[in-house]
This record gives C-alpha cells, structure tokens and sequence, in this order.
C-alpha cells in the first residue's frame, strides 16, 4: 500500500514540477516585459507566480473541483490583513452586499470626503481584502471615510449582476452620509480595471437622482470603458504585456458578459458587429481621438470585416452602456462630474481613458489626467506587496490624494 501511494506522490510531484516549467519557460517564448517598467525582472516574476496561479486554476476548472477565478481569489485571500492604527476599519453589509468602511481614527466634528471605492480584476479576481491596503492608505493620506464595495463576481455572478451591487450600495452610502461624517458635497467615486467602468456607469446612473446628494467627483484608475473594439493601438501593443495580456482577457471578457468564448477570432477581426455600429461609434471610438504619440509602437489599423450575424446576436450586449460607458449619449456625458483618469502606458486599456477623457473634454467636463509612462494594468494593487511593490504605485496613490484634497 505505502509503495502505491509513493508512485502516487512522485507522479504528483512530477506533473506539479512539469506545470511550473511549463509556465516558466513560456513566460520566455510569450510574454514581453518592456525595460520601462523601471522592473523588469520584478515584473517577469510576479506575472510567473500568477500565471502559474492561473493555469493550475484551469487545471482544477477542468477537473470540476473549483472554478479558476474561486481558486486565484482563495489563495489572494490567504495572506492575513495588515490594519493600520490610524484608521478604524468596520465590516457590515448593505442588504446583503458585504462592504468595508475606513475612516480617519483621529476624532474630529469637521465632515470629510466620502470615497466609494470599487475594486478591479475583471469581474473574476479582486475582492475587499486584495484591495484593502489601497482603501486604508488612501483613507488615512487623504482624510476621507471610504467605503469599499463587494460586489458578486463569476463564476456564478455575471454581468450586470456586480454593477447593480455597486449601484445599490453607493445609493445606500449616499442616503447614510450623516451617520458617517461624511459631507454630503464632497462625495467621490473610485475604481481601478473594471472597477474604474462600474465607478462611471454609477456616476452615469445618479446624474437624474435629485433625491441624492450629487456626485462631487469620479476617479477612474487605468478603467475598462468599452467592450466594441479590442483592436485599439494598446491592445496591439501591450496583448503580451503582463498583467492583463491577451489570453487572460479572452478568458474575462466572454465569462463576464456570458458569451461563448469561439467568437474570439470573429471579435479580434471586429465581424461582431455590423458596420452601421461601427460607423456611429467611430466619432467616438475611431484611432483618429488618439494622441499620434501613442500610436507609434507597433499598432497597425485594421478595418473591421463583414459582420457575422451569429456572433452579432450574441455578443450585441457590449453595446449597453453599462458595458460600455464610453458611448453613452452626450446629454448624459456631458453631465458627469469633475473627472480623474490614471492611464498606465503598458496597459491594454489605456486607449479606453485617452478616449473617454477626450470625450469629456469635448462636452466640457474638467478632467485631471495622470499618465504612467512606466506602468502596466493592475500595478496600483502593489502598493502593499513588499518586494513586489513597484514605484509607480505610490505615484498613482499620491495623485489620488492631490486630486481629493484639492476637491
């Protein structure tokens, strides 16, 4: 019995040992690490140990033990919370959305900012404790109470199931402020990745609600702002950069809009929608708002195919403007709040802020804009992670900060 269950660990360490070669060497063979990062080599081994997480969460996918997005949640969960003494962190729930609240302990009668925060990660990763190091610094650096959302995510929850969560517990945030010290005129919403997309949907949704306190500002952190067009210039340009690169995006993108993954080569041709789409979104989404500066490392404009009309009838949800809060009409546009967008340079969804901070620029909404020239998609949730911190984190925090305290 015991020589049994020896072949059955030596195959076990085996098929682990093969698994972590596998996506070490491919990480040679596939991924592009830019010099600019400032890291490189840093960069190389933080994408290593999530790829790694990953591919033996498709593993345990396939084997119907758990799905990929529970397991990279799980192991993100393990790590212990580091609390800060300056900052008193309460846990309750809206109905039954699970929310963090972190507030200045220093006591004062003064009323603060109030910043909702929703965190990123697609839809499947991200969760109030990954997240929980960003919310209490930028509690503490900027004075304001924060409140961190968590709202439902994939495997089981999809969309618009995480925007009506953010919406339902910002519209509860907003009818308790007094209970909070926060002041009702300062009241701000934040996101980074999809977060960053759910943070100007809510703004979008609240701009008729005069039964609310308005919307001060809205801060969007390198943000998923459109789902149409996947060939913009960063696209081509950073789809083999970590930490969002192509394949982990095709993963993401169907699962979180509940459609078949097969469309992926119909989308990246752009015959997912018929050209009468293409044509009216085109004032909006078309590589001519883009900076020519931007457009210079590797991109080559490809027109869109004729449409497939299958693929049309399925994947015609990334035109609601939940998915999509770049094509909302300009009569809601051009009500939204004063605006900060953080684009990263090597990130897949920089040509999302370009674009959107284009558009609100042109129906005259004040826009603050911070461009990363080293960064990369999801470097901000590094601002905590010890030797895997990189620099550019602590920047994009510090402009946060600015930004609110000049509010």
């Amino acid at each position: 019995m015991w020589v049994l269950a020896l072949i059955f660990l030596a195959a076990d360490c085996v098929f682990s040992l093969g698994v972590t070669l596998w996506v070490i060497c491919s990480q040679f063979f596939i991924v592009h690490i830019p010099a600019a990062v400032g890291h490189p080599v840093k960069l190389r081994v933080l994408h290593c140990i999530f790829q790694l997480l990953v591919t033996w969460g498709m593993i345990f996918e396939k084997l119907r033990i758990c799905s990929m997005p529970q397991f990279i949640r799980f192991v993100h969960d393990l790590p212990p919370l580091k609390y800060d003494p300056d900052v008193v962190v309460t846990d309750f729930r809206f109905g039954t959305i699970p929310v963090k609240l972190y507030q200045p302990k220093a006591s004062t009668c003064a009323l603060k900012p109030g910043i909702v925060y929703y965190h990123g990660g697609g839809g499947a990763l991200g969760s109030l404790k990954t997240h929980h190091g960003i919310c209490s610094r930028l509690c503490k650096e900027s004075d304001s109470v924060v409140l961190a959302v968590g709202y439902r995510q994939l495997p089981k929850h999809k969309f618009p199931v995480p925007i009506r969560d953010c919406l339902v517990a910002t519209i509860h945030f907003l009818k308790s402020l007094d209970a909070h010290g926060v002041d009702p005129a300062r009241v701000v919403v934040c996101g980074d990745s999809l977060g960053g997309g759910i943070a100007t949907v809510v703004c979008q949704k609240l701009v008729d609600r005069p039964d609310l306190p308005r919307i001060r500002a809205q801060i969007l952190i390198y943000a998923s702002l459109q789902a149409l067009d996947l060939q913009t210039p960063s696209f081509q340009q950073s789809r083999n950069i970590p930490l969002l690169n192509w394949s982990f995006a095709c993963y993401c993108f169907p699962q979180y809009l509940d459609f078949s993954s097969s469309w992926q080569e119909v989308i990246m041709k752009g015959a997912h929608l018929p050209a009468k789409v293409w044509e009216k979104y085109r004032k909006w989404l078309g590589p001519e708002n883009i900076p020519e500066r931007f457009k210079k490392r590797g991109y080559r404009p490809i027109p869109p195919e004729p449409v497939n009309e299958a693929a049309y009838l399925e994947v015609s949800v990334v035109l609601d403007v939940m998915c999509s809060p770049l094509i909302a009409e300009d009569d809601v546009v051009s009500q939204l709040p004063e605006t900060c967008i953080v684009s990263c340079e090597y990130d897949a969804l920089r040509d999302d802020s370009l674009l959107y901070k284009k558009r609100l620029e042109d129906l005259g909404v004040p826009v603050t804009w911070h461009h990363m020239k080293d960064g990369f998609h999801g470097v901000l949730t590094t601002i905590d992670m010890s030797f895997f911190h990189f620099p550019c984190s602590t920047r994009i925090l510090n402009a946060l900060v600015h930004f609110i305290k000049g509010l």
